[in-house]
């Protein structure tokens, strides 16, 4: 019977996997869609060093948006794929005058969705994508191109400084800021100039360099736009600016204070941090303490909330829902466990009530993301759909066996979602060969024209 019961199972999830090629309207209890025609969920893939582009009304992969510079030569050195042989990933970026982007990690949208800024941690620069094309801005056209090339040369992005973790838009959309976790200091750019940049003109788009703690992690700006908090993962403090901006909209940064998070985080790991819709709250992934904590965002910073996870949880990001039906914070968990949905091992996803009185937030239950060692986590403008990335492929004798896969969840009720899809991310059709999606890490969700996360 037991036997039985786990086949039955393992077809239900099986089949549980095509539902994305529904659309959301059929999935969502009152009938209604709440996605737009030009939504999109972007996500970026460290290990391929590409943009996957989703369409949620579809849940299928529209395309692939291409931050490597193989295939812009004809001759071998060039080539992704060379005498029918894919190379390593170490291999890959090491190849001889690759000038691609390295290790594609970071992603945010600007207030207006328009543009997204992505990350290469190992090739030290900054990306932007136009969001509404879903294109690289500032690539040129190939002068090598023919028939067995790319038709585009890839843009040499900026260079920003080592290990650029992950860049944030101000509220007003002027400037970027990037943390640099590779030193103690932040770049900040000018969004305008960066996008002339980009393109190879000789504007500079870096205004200035912020010395802050060892290890930037990531800023997020509170609701008005007027302090920036920044965390670490080298020592366990976090940094608040006023951000002092002038009738120009750019910054003339000073610092407030230095908190000492060392109760919340004694490792002194600190990858991600968001501030919650109200603006009244920061909250923090402290990955290597298997904590999430929470602080003002007014007044002294007190400290409001310091929720465990579990033993080996590894929060990655965190995200806010709150609609008619609750008001939490999920986490995303690294940790993968075994007894998934289908007898299949999956990551988790930790729910905090948010509604509680600060000082009593707890984990009152998770939910398996139907994946492994979930990552980035985004939700829609109404906060009734919720998408997340994983870094690890999918296993053998599952649906989509050796895929990365993001997977989509119906969270109208917040405290109990509903799975939707897990959706392959597929691959890069490169003319010389098809290069994995491979080892998500930021995933967003953009409407483009629309106020969004960070404004």
């Amino acid at each position: 019977m037991n036997e039985q019961r786990r086949d039955f199972l393992k077809t239900t999830a099986a089949l549980a996997a095509t539902v994305g090629l529904t659309p959301f309207s059929e999935v969502l209890a009152q009938g209604k869609s709440s996605i737009e025609a030009q939504d999109r969920v972007f996500i970026t893939n460290e290990d391929s060093n590409t943009l996957v582009v989703i369409n949620p009304n579809t849940n299928t992969v529209e395309t692939t948006i291409n931050l490597t510079s193989f295939d812009e030569d004809a001759r071998p050195p060039f080539r992704f794929v060379t005498a029918g042989v894919a190379p390593t990933h170490a291999a890959m970026i090491h190849k001889p005058l690759y000038h691609g982007c390295i290790d594609a990690h970071g992603a945010i949208p600007s207030p207006d969705g328009k543009l997204l800024a992505t990350s290469g941690r190992g090739s030290s620069n900054i990306y932007l994508i136009d969001a509404v094309n879903k294109r690289v801005i500032g690539n040129m056209p190939n002068p090598a191109a023919g028939p067995t090339t790319n038709p585009e040369r890839l843009s040499s992005g900026i260079l920003v400084g080592r290990e650029p973790h992950e860049p944030t838009f101000t509220r007003n959309g002027k400037e970027l800021w990037v943390t640099l976790r590779g030193e103690d200091r932040i770049a900040i750019l000018d969004v305008e100039r960066a996008q002339k940049q980009a393109g190879g003109t000789d504007a500079s788009a870096i205004l200035r360099y912020v010395p802050t703690i060892n290890g930037p992690a990531q800023v997020w700006f509170n609701a008005q736009g007027t302090l920036a908090f920044v965390a670490s993962q080298k020592v366990a403090k976090v940094d608040v600016f006023r951000v002092n901006a002038g009738a120009s909209g750019h910054s003339r940064p000073e610092r407030v204070t230095t908190l000492d998070i060392s109760a919340q985080d004694k490792p002194g790991f600190t990858p991600f941090l968001k501030t919650s819709p109200d603006g009244s709250e920061v909250w923090f992934s402290h990955k290597l303490a298997d904590t999430v904590s929470c602080r003002a965002t007014s007044g002294s910073f007190d400290l409001l909330d310091a929720v465990p996870l579990g033993a080996m949880s590894r929060p990655n990001h965190v995200e806010f829902v709150e609609n008619a039906k609750g008001k939490v914070v999920y986490a995303s968990l690294a940790r993968v466990d075994d007894g998934g949905p289908g007898g299949v091992a999956s990551s988790q996803i930790a729910i905090i009530d948010r509604s509680a009185k600060p000082g009593a937030r707890k984990v009152v239950s998770t939910f398996f993301t139907q994946a492994r060692e979930a990552h980035g986590v985004w939700t829609n403008p109404a906060n009734d759909l919720l998408y997340v990335a994983h870094e690890q492929d999918e296993l053998p004798g599952t649906p989509n066996a050796g895929q990365t896969v993001c997977t989509a969840f119906d969270v109208s009720d917040p405290f109990n979602p509903k799975f939707i899809a897990q959706i392959p991310l597929g691959s890069l059709k490169l003319p010389s060969g098809e290069l994995r999606n491979k080892k998500s890490i930021n995933l967003v969700y953009v409407r483009p024209g629309y106020r969004g996360q960070t404004a």
